[in-house]
């Protein structure tokens, strides 16, 4: 069969959380001559539209919270049963690849790969049970895997880890390089003066991305610096209750909420910091394009050290101690430290989209041969 080796990759939807954006930057750069993506999905996503026209094909079936366990089983079969032909099944669903890499042997898939993009589950405790059962069939099933970080390996492959292949979240680091005309131009277009400092955050508001304490520590720093702008640019379940919150604190003028963009690489040149208190991570791409757009970077102590390319940008700091955290984005505010110029940084440290779209696509090759 002539064409393109077709690769299905499985998300819930194609938004843009890290794995995501990951998986469309590689898309992006790949040559779809040898290499094309297709994707399983659950629901509706923003990249839809592009993967389409890139040439991808776009499943669905229904998610295991909308059907129940049974159900959504009986969907994975029924897919892989209509769908053999695929050579590389690629999931990344954390520990709920379980279930789909399973339902792909079954079916006969010979390469099935895992891949984790997280250091813990989210949920209450019997989703948390759920998915530990899920879980349990990832290393009977997968033939390869594959972590952003050691952290992630470790977390989802657990006595298997030191066997998993680290598949760096590269980017377009190009477009990250820092200039004083975007920065303008996006400050204008947010109705930002430019004398104003302005914290910022990029992700999905939910728990593991610790939003309330953002807000914290902003509403401390406004009382030491009232010129200051908080920017957060996602959308999620908890956006309604972190909104309510802004109003509460009475700063809802100083709050801006832009939701979800497609051009992360401009907004970033308007921040003067990059604030990241999540809970836990795999290894964050929003962070290593912060770096890529020289912004100093006050992350949680809960990261892995992995995520620190070795610019002098990122302090690691506790989520237990908000004065620290205050402290840090006070002297920068006070230094106003110039932007670094850190595309070279990412290229040594194999942060290049370029370079790990060339790992990942001999990766394939070799695989379906």
């Amino acid at each position: 069969m002539g064409g393109p080796l077709r690769i299905l990759h499985v998300v819930v939807n194609m938004n843009r959380g890290g794995a995501e954006t990951l998986i469309m930057n590689l898309y992006r750069n790949i040559d779809k001559t040898k290499v094309q993506f297709d994707f399983l999905t659950c629901k509706e996503g923003v990249f839809d539209s592009e993967i389409l026209r890139m040439g991808g094909k776009v499943y669905r079936i229904p998610y295991i919270t909308d059907v129940g366990h049974f159900k959504y089983i009986k969907e994975l079969k029924g897919f892989f049963k209509e769908n053999k032909h695929y050579k590389i099944v690629h999931s990344h669903m954390d520990k709920m690849s379980g279930f789909v890499l399973r339902e792909a042997k079954k079916a006969g898939i010979p390469i099935r790969i895992s891949h984790s993009h997280n250091t813990s589950s989210e949920g209450g405790i019997i989703s948390k049970i759920y998915k530990w059962y899920a879980g349990n069939y990832i290393l009977t099933t997968a033939t390869d895997l594959f972590a952003c970080s050691d952290y992630a390996a470790k977390w989802l492959f657990k006595m298997k880890s030191s066997e998993a292949k680290i598949i760096k979240n590269g980017i377009e680091s190009g477009q990250f390089i820092y200039s004083m005309k975007s920065r303008n131009k996006i400050r204008q277009e947010l109705n930002i003066d430019e004398d104003k400092f302005v914290l910022g955050h990029v992700g999905r508001f939910n728990h593991q991305k610790n939003h309330n304490f953002l807000i914290d520590i902003f509403t401390k720093f406004n009382e030491v610096n009232n010129e200051s702008v908080l920017l957060l640019i996602g959308d999620g379940p908890l956006r309604s209750t972190i909104e309510k919150k802004v109003i509460q604190l009475n700063i809802q003028d100083k709050v801006k909420f832009i939701g979800i963009r497609n051009d992360i690489n401009q907004i970033l040149q308007g921040l003067d910091v990059f604030v990241f208190p999540s809970l836990h991570e795999g290894l964050p791409v929003s962070l290593i394009e912060a770096q890529g757009a020289g912004l100093p970077c006050f992350i949680s102590e809960n990261i892995s050290k992995e995520v620190d390319l070795g610019g002098n940008l990122v302090h690691f700091l506790p989520l237990d101690k908000e004065d620290q955290w205050l402290k840090k984005i006070v002297e920068i505010d006070s230094t106003k430290p110039s932007r670094k110029l850190m595309s070279t940084v990412l290229k040594e440290q194999g942060y290049d989209i370029e370079d790990t779209v060339e790992i990942i696509v001999k990766y394939y090759l070799s695989k379906s041969g």
